[in-house]
């Protein structure tokens, strides 16, 4: 979904294996699979124009990260903030001026 958004509509397969596939060697076929989970999911929808198939996105960055953020956290956090967290902090990945900035982002945010 990063490669569809750094791009204007409609991206080429092309246009993605440049940007993604060839920097993980990945074959086209692969990167076709990609894309057709991500149209089964709704995020986009493809077109195929000769033997080009384009891709057009149908959720903004934002809404997707609202979608899979909130899937993960119910999936492995149970919708469970304070789980999410305690795994962060608890492996490192926080650090205090993390926390002290998220103090401060919930004082301003409250109302």
């Amino acid at each position: 979904m990063k490669v569809v958004w750094a791009n204007e509509p409609p991206i080429t397969t092309n246009i993605i294996m440049q940007q993604l596939g060839n920097k993980r060697e990945w074959k086209a076929q692969t990167v076709i699979s990609l894309m057709l989970r991500l149209v089964e999911r709704g995020f986009i929808r493809t077109e195929i124009n000769g033997k080009e198939r384009t891709c057009f996105p149908l959720l903004s960055k934002e809404d997707y990260l609202k979608f899979e953020t909130g899937d993960f956290m119910e999936r492995f956090h149970g919708n469970s903030f304070a789980s999410l967290i305690t795994t962060l902090y608890a492996g490192k990945k926080l650090k205090d001026s993390d926390l002290d900035q998220l103090a401060k982002w919930l004082k301003e945010n409250r109302d």
